[in-house]
């Protein structure tokens, strides 16, 4: 069904709080595929052992969001038809290991496709630490609303997905191994969709089981450049934006392979090795060179 645009674009969102420890920062790496290893690399150990903690910066992405109103039904949002189909990320700050943080969501941009193709809207969230009032992050996606287009908007504008290099071929790659039971892991640090864990739930959406959640691939996706960019710093890594193409299966093993920018900057893109299928591409990312 269409949708008031006016009404969504002002939407009243409340802020979010959240306060988290550092065993919540270790069960986020854990929920991307970090230490599958005994004994555990330095890069790896950073991220799962109080003594010296560092949060991953992908992190940021599901920390301190308010109440879930895309739900009401006053919004005219068809839930069943929504896909998260881009995530962006800017760091300005590194996320402390523990803390308490603010997030303030709005509603930027929502692009009618035409009734037969949905609608896409772009929200960001700016994260703040609670303590000191400081900016630490901006993230922002796009939901593909494909049961809410034709409501009389344009879809002139829309951001272009980043390009990715065609005339030669990647400069870097690595393999990240996930875990059998990494959708299990990665559910407790908020996002409870059955679809990740329920083999009935996700036959009913199509797949022979449950698939992976897309920000747990996109936190591997995180490890990867800063494993390769960064030299294992993520205290380094400044952008991390990307596409969602396909799902991935708890288990599979996650290949990402990168282009040189320039001082700074690197394109990429990531396939799942098992069948040779891309599932996060137009990737682009920012660090400290």
């Amino acid at each position: 069904m269409p949708l008031d645009y006016h009404r969504i674009k002002n939407w009243p969102i409340t802020d979010g709080r959240q306060s988290y420890s550092t065993r919540d920062t270790i069960l986020y790496a854990l929920g991307v595929g970090a230490a599958t290893s005994n004994p555990l690399p330095a890069g790896d150990l950073q991220y799962v052992y109080e003594k010296g903690l560092k949060a991953l910066p992908t992190m940021a992405t599901i920390m301190a969001s308010g109440e879930f109103w895309l739900a009401n039904p006053e919004t005219g949002i068809d839930l069943t038809k929504v896909l998260h189909g881009e995530q962006f990320l800017r760091i300005y700050k590194p996320l402390p290991a523990k803390g308490t943080l603010i997030g303030r969501d709005s509603v930027d941009e929502i692009y009618d496709k035409g009734a037969d193709k949905g609608a896409v809207m772009y929200m960001s969230r700016r994260i703040y630490d609670a303590e000191t009032e400081e900016l630490l992050a901006t993230s922002t996606w796009s939901t593909f609303m494909r049961g809410n287009g034709g409501f009389g908007g344009t879809a002139e504008g829309q951001p272009k997905p980043h390009p990715l290099p065609d005339d030669r071929p990647f400069d870097l790659s690595i393999e990240l191994p996930s875990r059998p039971e990494q959708a299990t892991i990665y559910r407790l640090s908020g996002d409870l969709n059955p679809l990740h864990i329920d083999p009935s739930f996700a036959a009913k959406a199509g797949f022979d089981k449950p698939i992976l959640h897309g920000m747990s691939s996109y936190g591997m996706a995180g490890r990867a450049i800063v494993r390769l960019l960064c030299n294992d710093d993520p205290h380094r890594l400044h952008a991390l934006n990307l596409r969602f193409a396909s799902p991935m299966y708890p288990g599979e093993t996650l290949k990402v392979e990168v282009w040189h920018e320039g001082p700074g900057r690197a394109s990429f893109r990531a396939r799942v090795v098992e069948r040779d299928l891309i599932i996060l591409n137009n990737g682009y990312a920012e660090f400290a060179a």
